[in-house]
Order: C-alpha cells, then structure tokens, then sequence
C-alpha cells in the first residue's frame, strides 16, 4: 500500500489504470481509502503498487510507502471478505438504536442486513472516509471522537469536513464526558 498525496480521485484512479496497463493486466491494484482531499491510498500486488508510486513521482505527485501487513480494502482481500461472511452467516445483527454510516458507500443504514452486506463489502472495497466525513458534517454532525490510540483519523477528518469538531479520546472517561455530537453548539 502506498499513499498518494497531492493528486484528486480522477488522478488516482488513473495513475493505478495505468500501472496496471503497463503490467500487461493481471495486477490488482486501485485506491483503497479515499482519506482527503489530496490523500488517497492505494493498494494492490507489490509490483503494481512499486510501479505506480514510481509514476506518481513522475506526475508530480508524491508516494508515501506504506508498512503495513496485507494490501487491505482491495480485491486480493477478497478471501478474507469470504470468511468474514461465512463468519457472520449465524450471526444475529440486530437493528442499530440510530443510522451507522459505513465507509464502504458513506451512507447512513438501519437495515440488519444491510449491517452484514456493508461489514463484508468493507474488507475487500474502498473506504470512503473523506465523503464518510462530509456526510455528516452535511447532516448536522458537530462532534466527532476517535477513540483510541493515535490522532490520524482526526486529522484526516477535519481535513474532509472542516467545521467538523473532532477529537482523539483515550480513555472512556472522555467519551461519556464528550458533549452530545448533534446538539447545535
């Protein structure tokens, strides 16, 4: 996986269209988060991820190597989105209290079905988190919490939906003490 910086989706998408033609077909490689503006990450066969940072460069744009353990949210997950589903199978999902946004179509569901279609869909498909954050930011959300280690998601959250009041918690305290996320402020 490597993330690209600087260039929009179109670009993207046609940067790894065009590793993939220069390696004959036969190589998986396509964004895998569509995290900002200006950062999508891509994902693929090594070779093909290799030759699309090297014309990232070429088109100006910037490639950041990624160090992760497996080329996620992309086809060659497909075997994993397999298990998950045989593993959701009996599974009882029931309906959620209030809409969940999935990052797969950055759409809100209370459907239970729609629950297990979208858990298994997000293994193997792009995660939609920039359109994800401008969803809610254009349907009232004020607050946002990232909880757990780290502060990427913050950062790229407020990079997507600017007025978007976003904060890393670590602790549950924090999260029972953060004010209501669709209160007006």
């Amino acid at each position: 996986m490597a993330a690209i910086v600087g260039g929009d989706a179109a670009a993207v998408e046609e940067l790894c269209a065009e590793a993939r033609r220069q390696l004959d077909g036969g190589r998986v490689l396509a964004p895998a988060n569509y995290n900002a503006p200006g950062q999508i990450v891509i994902a693929g066969h090594v070779e093909a991820v290799e030759l699309a940072s090297k014309l990232a460069g070429e088109r100006r744009l910037k490639a950041i190597s990624l160090k992760v353990s497996a080329p996620f949210h992309c086809a060659l997950m497909a075997p994993a989105a397999a298990e998950v589903e045989r593993a959701l199978k009996d599974v009882e999902v029931r309906a959620p209290s209030f809409p969940v946004l999935a990052n797969v179509d950055a759409l809100p569901n209370t459907n239970p079905a729609g629950v297990r279609v979208r858990l298994v869909s997000q293994v193997a498909g792009a995660v939609r988190w920039q359109e994800s954050m401008e969803w809610i930011q254009k349907h009232g959300v004020r607050l946002a919490l990232e909880i757990g280690p780290g502060k990427v998601l913050a950062g790229l959250a407020r990079k997507a939906a600017p007025q978007l009041d976003v904060r890393p918690v670590f602790e549950p305290s924090e999260v029972v003490a953060a004010p209501s996320a669709t209160k007006p402020a």
